[in-house]
């Protein structure tokens, strides 16, 4: 009996690391700040086609109104009614069903460490004030007993009880060790599940105790039988920050309740290909746990985030995003590439950057749909890095070398190199200031593959570069260090 007990914890807790994605699909993207009904046409009509897994989309509680309308007003819940400036409950439930029927899952960005600062009201008209929060909470449902800070918030890193039990900026800091607030907490989260989600990206879990975050997922449902077999259990992504600075709060101590965002892999891939400190491309011939990061299956991996792009969270000025492009796609196309841990890209809209509260286009405080241009990229100031060909084709790459180890391996001892994923996919960066010329192995069968970075595969031709195969496995790869992009994909798929 006991084995069977510990057998079926080891497989809950294998569940929750899962993604939940349809069969053959491996990546998911953040479309930061969408509304619901954009979201919902962008699974129909670009996600599923393209073969992306799932969408992490932004809060769906309701969330304080704060003047101007920054971005972060959406981390600070009033109560958990599913009314956002990305749409009404009823917009939420029609977004889930028109995805999952497109294929893509949705997580949803669920945040319960905290309710919001002051006074004030909600995008569903609720009012609070202090830490009155009239039919969800009251002050018996925070930690302001268990803080001892002279301010009552954060004032030291360095202390995992202040960290955990402090106000965090000021935020109303809820007790998850209450069963009340459990139940709260599990009620909203088995809402969104029965509505069909797939799983969460908890923000900041750096902020609870494992043990209450294992408690609350305990008592989350299983998974919608209308999209998903019976018994499986939600994804559970803890946004846990942690560079390796030293603080007694690591992102190892919670990959036993689930996945936990890596948030080494985005500073470390920055520094990389900014070659900060003399670090080169050849030395990614051990990236992954060799630097440090957690086991792949514990890790969600990304270039950029939503806080990170901003100079916040962690990374500094090493954070690569949308505003240094050929950086940007080629550490995108390496992370498509390499096998280490789930990805997901990143879909932004401009701030100004010296502005970096800025919230998503509006008219009116009314979020702006997001519009689509003839050449398939956006308009409106949404950036839409995952329509971005060369970052869009690398969803595919993934997909069809996932499973397969990396081989291959070459590297000219600085900023050029290749691998293959098995005989499935073949990819080569140039990040030196001077050419590329090289005959390679790619392990791949013999034949013509397109390029899928500078082109796409189209009635039985390449509008891009043609790479031809040897029967020997070698080809010739040319890369201006002029090149716009840095880099030549080839797979399976994409063979003439």
């Amino acid at each position: 009996m006991k084995l069977i007990i510990v057998l079926s914890l080891f497989l809950g807790a294998l569940a929750q690391w899962d993604p939940n994605n349809v069969s053959g699909r491996h990546t998911a993207v953040h479309l930061f700040e969408w509304r619901w009904a954009d979201i919902a046409a962008e699974c129909e009509r670009f996600l599923g086609p393209y073969g992306f897994g799932a969408v992490q989309v932004s809060p769906a509680s309701e969330n304080r109104v704060s003047w101007g309308r920054p971005w972060w007003e959406r981390y600070q819940p009033v109560s958990y009614q599913l009314q956002t400036r990305s749409g009404s409950e009823a917009e939420f439930r029609d977004m889930v069903k028109r995805c999952n029927a497109a294929g893509v899952r949705i997580y949803v960005d669920a945040v319960f460490n905290h309710m919001a600062e002051g006074s004030g009201y909600g995008t569903a008209g609720s009012s609070y004030n202090g830490l009155d929060f009239p039919g969800i909470y009251s002050a018996f449902d925070f930690n302001d007993a268990k803080c001892h800070t002279a301010s009552g918030g954060i004032e030291s890193y360095n202390d995992a009880n202040q960290v955990r039990n402090c106000k965090l900026q000021g935020m109303a800091d809820l007790n998850q060790g209450s069963e009340y607030v459990r139940g709260k907490i599990s009620e909203y989260l088995n809402k969104l599940i029965d509505a069909g989600v797939a799983g969460f990206r908890v923000d900041a879990c750096k902020h609870m105790w494992p043990g209450d975050l294992q408690a609350i997922s305990g008592r989350l449902h299983d998974l919608s039988t209308e999209y998903f077999p019976a018994g499986t259990r939600p994804f559970f992504v803890q946004e846990v920050i942690d560079v390796g600075g030293g603080e007694p709060i690591t992102s190892d101590q919670y990959q036993h309740v689930g996945r936990v965002t890596e948030f080494k892999y985005s500073k470390f891939i920055g520094e990389v290909f900014r070659k900060w400190n003399n670090q080169k491309l050849s030395y990614f011939s051990t990236w992954g746990e060799g630097w440090g990061m957690l086991p792949s299956t514990s890790a969600l991996v990304f270039v950029d985030n939503h806080d990170n792009q901003r100079g916040h969270g962690a990374g500094g000025a090493s954070i690569i995003t949308f505003r240094d492009s050929k950086l940007y796609k080629m550490a995108n196309a390496f992370m498509m590439a390499h096998p280490y841990g789930y990805t997901r890209l990143m879909s932004s809209y401009y701030f100004d950057p010296h502005a970096t509260d800025q919230g998503p286009p509006s008219t009116n405080e009314n979020t702006n749909g997001v519009t689509i241009n003839s050449d398939s990229t956006c308009g409106g100031d949404w950036i839409c890095e995952h329509r971005w060909r060369q970052i869009r084709n690398m969803v595919q790459f993934r997909n069809v070398v996932t499973g397969q180890s990396l081989q291959n391996w070459w590297s000219n001892g600085n900023n050029q190199i290749a691998f293959s994923r098995g005989n499935k996919g073949f990819i080569v960066i140039n990040n030196d200031d001077w050419n590329m010329n090289e005959w390679l192995q790619t392990g791949m069968p013999a034949g013509d593959y397109c390029d899928v970075i500078s082109g796409d595969k189209h009635n039985g031709h390449c509008t891009g570069t043609t790479i031809t195969v040897g029967g020997d496995g070698r080809g010739h790869f040319h890369i201006s260090s002029h090149a716009d992009d840095g880099v030549i994909a080839i797979h399976q798929g994409s063979k003439l």
